[in-house]
């Protein structure tokens, strides 16, 4: 049996008339010759009744009473409601189908609530759906722990859900539908001249989605190469082929690969800097903060360590936790509010001298000031004023991947 996963966003299935582009996908699949296993995210985005964001409103979250595997059966119902709606609305387009919740398709997980992780996929019940129909619609972002709990996958699950699938049943492909044509160059809303990138390696997307891309999960395309399983990202309201991603560069010569030095460039907003001091012991300050920052599961990024202190940043919805915490442990600090990280990504950067120079420069001719930088063999960030973070991007991008 030839299968293929097909995953819609939120946005994919928000309403009757986007479902309904979505399904031409699915009938222009079955007649390729596809058992189809769809996987759907909640319907919409906040505001919308069924949407994820929505249902927590409804408890207050994060302040909220209940506990996380309380948590974890609430969000699962966006879902759950959008196979159900999903599977009748290709039932009355003659397709025959039917719903299945993550559990019943065989995505056991950790107990991590709201933020499991899977540790097998038994497609079994899927397997056998398919015999009697052309499709299988699956709730994503959920599955279930030994104890038969309701767990959720985090954000982005339902991409992890497709590939999870995917892999499980050796499907030909993942397709992975969303509101653009592919993976970008860079955010559209931020560069006009962002370009669609035609194919793409498994190594390049992973660090465009770890540094902000937000097209496809990091952990689903983490799967997808261990697992060698072709993801193609395409858009929902059009038949272009969109991004493929693969293996190896050799593998796509034939899909238009060209090598290249930078792939994209990728942001993060929502960021605040913070330095804290001591005239004293350093070492003792290190290991202060970084441990009760761990301890209060607070994620630091871009952390530099010097004789004096330590400068690392947080997302600013985190600020006032951590500022409360050096406080306690009487450091002084200061902060650097309305930050953004830029990082321009490349498998092609690992030793290629002056490409740090060359960021250094682009940024330099558009005034604009970096707080912090770091890099590594595939990436290079620098940290500037948000009020920078068009022009930032806009002058990496200009530098590394528009003709000149």
């Amino acid at each position: 049996m030839k299968t293929l996963v097909q995953k819609f966003g939120g946005t994919s299935v928000r309403d009757e008339a986007i479902r309904g582009r979505a399904i031409q996908h699915i009938k222009d699949a079955i007649d390729e010759g596809y058992r189809v296993v769809v996987v759907v995210s909640a319907m919409g985005r906040k505001g919308e009744p069924y949407a994820t964001d929505s249902l927590l409103d409804l408890i207050d979250y994060p302040e909220t009473d209940v506990t996380k595997r309380e948590v974890d059966l609430l969000m699962s119902c966006g879902e759950t409601i959008s196979s159900v709606v999903f599977t009748h609305e290709l039932k009355q387009q003659g397709v025959t189908a039917t719903a299945l919740t993550g559990s019943r398709a065989g995505i056991l997980t950790t107990s991590d609530y709201t933020d499991s992780r899977i540790n097998k996929v038994d497609p079994t019940e899927i397997h056998k759906y398919l015999k009697s129909n052309d499709v299988v619609v699956v709730a994503g972002f959920q599955g279930q722990d030994e104890g038969g709990n309701v767990t959720t996958l985090g954000r982005g699950g339902s991409d992890t859900s497709a590939v999870a699938l995917g892999a499980a049943m050796d499907s030909e492909y993942v397709d992975i539908f969303t509101d653009v044509d592919g993976i970008k160059t860079a955010d559209p809303r931020l560069v006009e001249n962002a370009k669609t990138l035609q194919v793409m390696t498994y190594n390049e997307i992973v660090h465009l989605a770890y540094q902000g891309s937000k097209v496809i999960h990091p952990r689903a395309v983490e799967i997808a190469m261990q697992e060698k399983i072709p993801i193609r990202v395409r858009s929902t309201y059009s038949n272009d082929a969109g991004t493929l991603v693969t293996a190896k560069k050799d593998q796509t010569v034939d899909q238009g690969f060209k090598d290249r030095l930078v792939t994209g460039i990728a942001h993060v907003s929502g960021i605040t800097q913070v330095k804290v001091y001591t005239k004293e012991d350093s070492i003792r300050l290190h290991n202060d903060v970084l441990t009760k920052l761990a301890t209060e599961q607070i994620s630091v990024d871009f952390f530099n360590i010097t004789t004096d202190g330590i400068t690392f940043t947080v997302p600013t919805h985190k600020l006032k936790t951590t500022t409360s915490i050096i406080e306690a442990l009487n450091y002084d600090y200061k902060i650097v509010e309305k930050c953004a990280k830029v990082s321009t990504v490349g498998a092609g950067i690992q030793g290629v001298p002056g490409v740090a120079s060359r960021v250094v420069s682009a940024l330099s001719k558009f005034n604009i000031q970096i707080l912090q930088s770091a890099d590594s063999h595939t990436t290079i960030w620098v940290l500037v004023k948000e009020q920078d973070l068009e022009n930032a991007v806009n002058a990496l991008h200009q530098e590394f991947l528009e003709d000149r």
